[in-house]
């Protein structure tokens, strides 16, 4: 313990003690005894601070919340802290400090003071980060330090919380979108309005309904108003294909190639699934979300992988119909024959090409419309893109640029 206590010492109370030690060898070498009891005086001040402060158990209960668990790069989040305690005893002003990643930004810091019995405070403060990823949010320092400041002690409560931020999202403007069934605006699966008794399923009319869809033959039977029920056994379904091969993309950090391309492929899934898609998310490594909440999830996290080619296993079955718009980097030579299935599977095949090169400080770019040519010789739609241009511009241009070449449904 007393070990423990000494190592607790602040500079304040390291400055006692040495000058404590200092007095008492002063006065046996020049054989003052008053100058020994000064000493001893010193020195034991911070000795004796540190042994009262060992000996204080502050066992505070922390809970924490963070508003919203999931949210976009450039946001902020609130996190609310709850304090308390269940001792019988008055606590002294604790100075508490929550731990957070440097991508939160500093940790904030509070004074809690005036603590009776039985005591409760919520302190709350806010969060904000620029960059994507999945951060832990604690635990709670709590600093108890002695009326003089000579001895600091730290102790860690609490657990933690997670928050996940996902990449930012750019609005898209509507472009025209063909395949995946039925999509957005007036292509978003519509019940249809007429039918035979032989062809259609009903149910009772509930409030609200819409008056059209009453089955009158049904309803003539039952007695009751009767509804049709004859919605499209499918729905719009899309798939978001990124590629996240180390040696497909250039540059280094935010900054890289790779962040933009994920910042792409995250607009995209916001923008598909606002227009009625049931969106998945595809990698390099094949597929591995369902859903726009997951699949931004998984972006959160993704990184670059040294996979050499893109696996199509997805493709078939879930891709058979459907959207397909692809975030791609560099063309890697063996990539035609996995995009070429990816096109003869999908209804639709869009894709936005990174011209890496143009994050590259060392190569020169042979432009962004160079980089999508090998996509238009296989059929696919498709627009490149340069670390200047505009995402909903490019997007704008994808929906007008037509499929060219020999590989299609």
């Amino acid at each position: 313990m007393l070990r423990s206590a000494l190592s607790s010492l602040t500079l304040r109370g390291r400055a006692f003690a040495a000058a404590g030690v200092t007095a008492i060898a002063c006065a046996v070498v020049f054989g003052q005894a008053a100058l020994t009891r000064v000493g001893v005086l010193v020195l034991a001040l911070p000795l004796i601070a540190a042994l009262v402060v060992a000996r204080r158990r502050h066992d505070p209960v922390v809970s924490r919340t963070v508003w919203p668990r999931l949210l976009r790069a450039g946001e902020s989040a609130r996190i609310d802290l709850s304090i308390s305690s269940e001792r019988r005893r008055a606590d002294g002003p604790l100075l508490v400090e929550d731990t957070l990643p440097y991508a939160l930004g500093s940790r904030p810091r509070f004074v809690l003071q005036g603590l009776g019995q039985h005591w409760e405070r919520t302190v709350t403060y806010p969060v904000r980060s620029d960059i994507r990823g999945r951060f832990a949010v604690g635990p709670l320092v709590v600093r108890i330090t002695d009326p003089f400041g000579l001895v600091e002690r730290r102790r860690q409560i609490g657990g933690t919380a997670e928050l996940v931020v996902t990449p930012r999202v750019l609005p898209l403007p509507a472009i025209p979108l063909s395949g995946g069934w039925q999509g957005a605006g007036e292509h978003r699966p519509q019940a249809f309005a007429s039918g035979s008794a032989e062809d259609v399923s009903v149910r009772e009319y509930r409030r609200g309904d819409d008056l059209r869809r009453v089955h009158w033959r049904s309803s003539a039977r039952t007695g009751e108003l009767m509804v049709r029920l004859e919605e499209q056994p499918w729905e719009a379904h899309a798939t978001v294909v990124i590629d996240n091969r180390t040696h497909a993309h250039r540059g280094q950090g935010p900054a890289s190639s790779f962040e933009s391309a994920v910042v792409a492929a995250a607009s995209v899934i916001v923008h598909l699934e606002k227009h009625g898609y049931a969106v998945q998310l595809a990698t390099a490594n094949g597929a591995e979300a369902e859903g726009a909440e997951q699949s931004l999830r998984k972006l959160a996290v993704l990184g670059l992988t040294a996979r050499p080619q893109l696996d199509t296993a997805w493709s078939g079955d879930q891709a058979r119909g459907g959207v397909v718009v692809a975030v791609l980097g560099a063309h890697i030579a063996g990539d035609t024959t996995s995009l070429q299935r990816i096109r003869h599977d999908a209804g639709a095949a869009l894709a936005v090409v990174l011209d890496v090169e143009q994050w590259s400080a060392t190569r020169t770019s042979a432009g962004p419309a160079a980089a999508a040519t090998p996509l238009l010789a296989i059929g696919w739609r498709g627009v490149g893109i340069g670390p200047r241009d505009r995402l909903d511009g490019a997007w704008r241009d994808l929906g007008r640029a037509p499929s060219r070449g020999g590989v299609g449904r």
